[in-house]
């Protein structure tokens, strides 16, 4: 890593472009410290590489498909493939995340995890590689999503977890994300916090995006293999911190002929008071250990975020993201909660795949850019739909869905 930044990696003190950096209480200084001076180290060990490219492997069921969505690119004149990470062990791109962190901490000696979460998946991914490595684990949830999100608080607590709840603010990610920053200032030595996205203070932003970068390197290969080319004309991804963004994007950066479209959480409407569209609302700001855009007041105060999706329930992005998209490399656009549910149901009837909404947010973006009739599109997949159920469920029962629900003939 050098003092030159580029869009991939970070400058040495945690900078993409003007975003990074780590800015944390004087008590988490060493903890901090400890992993950036040690985890380039520790993650280019040809003995770490080996053991977390087996667990991607036989355990996490890796490399996950490339489909061609054939009905889907039908309908919208294109060709449109979905990175299957919905098809990953525990379902959804987290899993990979949680393996290169659990190895890391392994090695960094630290026997008690903490994490947050939001759509459940991230908490899940973490007590399953803690219930793996014989680990204690504490996860931090939102009120909010734990009663949205009950089946994964299940398999958290199935698999040996403690669910802490967050009672404070919205009850959402943010909220979570405090309750699991103030935990490990009060345990500094024992525990590592396992953060879910490419947020937080230097090395986390990198850290992370060099974990999830397996899901580009495997399109580039996938891609080549079903149509010549490793390069599509573009890669769709979800984004609310922005980690399955990241690693759909991180292979592609350098790639200027590729589009990268992130797509956003606008809730009810981007200027309604009811949204989580960071870029579009944001300022910059320092939140959670980095500075990067965040949706705040005029004095500095986060306002509080709203989706239909709890994953996308966040109000800032990722560094690498703000520097996207400061510097025009990413095109972010945003969808909303009834974007993002008729999207979910068109996939569902046209392709038999039923998407977690946050990566329905992806899909919706279909519905607002014209592609070229050979143009190949991914979109990440990032995760699956059965976390979701209840609020799909909820959303057939009324009658102003009925534009999308499953038993309507497709548009």
């Amino acid at each position: 890593m050098s003092d030159n930044p580029t869009y991939q990696h970070p400058t040495e003190q945690g900078y993409y472009g003007e975003f990074g950096g780590a800015f944390i209480p004087e008590m988490l200084f060493g903890n901090v410290e400890e992993l950036r001076s040690r985890y380039l180290e520790i993650t280019s060990d040809p003995a770490f590489i080996q053991e977390f490219e087996m667990l991607l492997k036989d355990y996490a069921g890796r490399p996950t498909p490339l489909f061609f969505a054939s009905r889907l690119s039908q309908e919208y004149r294109t060709n449109i493939f979905l990175k299957r990470e919905d098809l990953c062990h525990t379902g959804a791109h987290k899993i990979n995340n949680t393996i290169g962190q659990i190895l890391l901490a392994e090695k960094l000696g630290k026997k008690r995890i903490i994490a947050e979460t939001g759509a459940g998946q991230h908490g899940v991914a973490t007590a399953t590689v803690c219930a793996l490595k014989g680990l204690e684990c504490i996860v931090y949830m939102g009120e909010k999503d734990i009663l949205r999100q009950a089946p994964n608080v299940a398999r958290m607590k199935m698999l040996g977890a403690t669910v802490v709840p967050a009672t404070s603010g919205s009850k959402t990610l943010k909220d979570a994300t405090n309750e699991a920053i103030r935990d490990w200032i009060n345990h500094p030595l024992d525990t590592h916090y396992i953060i879910g996205s490419v947020v937080g203070p230097h090395p986390y932003p990198d850290m992370v995006a060099g974990f999830q970068s397996v899901i580009s390197r495997e399109i580039k290969v996938q891609l080549k293999e079903k149509t010549g080319n490793e390069n599509p004309a573009a890669v769709i991804a979800c984004v609310g911190g922005g980690s399955n963004a990241a690693g759909a994007f991180f292979h592609f950066l350098d790639e200027k002929q590729v589009r990268l479209l992130a797509v956003e959480a606008a809730g009810e409407g981007v200027h309604s008071g009811r949204s989580a569209a960071t870029t579009a609302l944001g300022t910059n700001g320092i939140l959670h250990g980095s500075r990067s855009l965040v949706m705040q007041t005029q004095d500095g105060q986060v306002t509080e975020p709203h989706s239909i999706s709890a994953g996308l329930d966040y109000p800032g992005i990722g560094p690498m993201h703000a520097h996207l998209f400061k510097s025009k490399r990413a095109e972010f656009y945003s969808a909303t909660d009834q974007e993002a549910l008729k999207a979910a149901f068109q996939l569902a009837r046209l392709e038999g795949i039923i998407p977690a909404l946050e990566s329905a947010h992806a899909l919706a973006i279909l519905e607002k850019i014209h592609f070229a009739k050979q143009d190949n599109i991914v979109i990440c997949l990032s995760g699956r739909g059965d976390k979701d159920l209840d609020t799909y469920m909820q959303a057939m029962a009324k009658p102003e869905t009925s534009t999308f629900h499953p038993s309507s003939p497709v548009n």
